[in-house]
């Protein structure tokens, strides 16, 4: 029996990311397996272009990658046979994301975002240095906060939100405001490109998350791996997805799980 193609889709703080040290290390001996049996390893997450393109590189990961959770998938150049870097969006801009939630401000909503913040505040917050926050605060669809009023003034935010056709997702450390789409419709995307580049042999797309705004990402996958972490717990999915959960957190877990399913499919 022929071997599928696997496909990894990844999210980065909190699954492959150590949430404290922002380090993947501990992961290392799954990403040079995957990069010696050469497995495709999209990096899916809240982060920024600019952040992702300077951790793509010092990792080494030369795949497609998604953006703002699921606002872009970013292909390199030549990746698919195309000339230049590829750069295909989805949903609302930041612009009309932040002309709502200023609108919903004026009319008593309490959070702070990182349109609000400089580098420095951001870097004290996150522990990034000032010039990883600076990339974090270069965003170009979605706006991270942190709720400063009540659990019932929340969910009144969250439904005056999803009146003006967006969302509010919650992450590993902040909610997210952005529009109508999802980590899952990059992941869709790619996977019609990498069908496309296998032809009619057969794919099988892992996916690997912590938290709830990894949940349609995990939903789509052929295998959804949930990595244990600060919001793990409520990512619930259906039973028939026979989702994989990690003993451990982070990049540790990671390891773990990317390992055991290479080994099962021969790789």
């Amino acid at each position: 029996m022929t071997r599928p193609h696997l496909i990894l889709f990844s999210d980065l703080d909190g699954t492959l990311l150590d949430h404290d040290s922002y380090s993947w290390a501990s992961a290392e001996p799954a990403l040079e397996r995957l990069r010696m049996a050469g497995i495709p390893l999209v990096l899916s997450s809240s982060k920024t272009s600019a952040e992702m393109a300077a951790i793509r590189n010092e990792m080494g990961n030369r795949d497609p990658y998604i953006v703002e959770n699921g606002a872009a998938v970013v292909i390199p150049e030549h990746y698919f046979g195309g000339v230049r870097e590829q750069v295909v969006t989805f949903g609302a801009s930041r612009d009309v994301v932040l002309s709502e939630l200023g609108r919903l401000r004026a009319a008593g909503a309490q959070f702070r975002g990182f349109n609000d913040m400089t580098a420095e505040e951001l870097a004290e917050l996150t522990g990034l240095d000032v010039v990883a926050a600076s990339r974090a605060l270069q965003r170009h669809a979605t706006e991270p906060l942190i709720w400063q009023g009540s659990d019932g003034e929340l969910e009144a935010f969250r439904a005056s939100l999803a009146a003006a056709n967006l969302r509010l997702v919650q992450g590993g450390r902040f909610w997210h405001a952005m529009g109508v789409f999802d980590k899952a419709d990059g992941a869709r995307f790619l996977l019609e490109k990498y069908q496309e580049r296998y032809g009619r042999e057969s794919l099988l797309a892992i996916a690997l998350g912590d938290s709830p705004n990894d949940q349609q990402l995990l939903e789509s996958a052929d295998i959804p791996v949930v990595i244990r972490g600060l919001n793990s717990d409520s990512v619930q999915l259906p039973s028939d997805r026979h989702a994989v959960r990690s003993l451990r957190t982070g990049p540790e877990g990671w390891n773990d799980c990317v390992l055991n399913l290479l080994f099962e499919y021969g790789y």
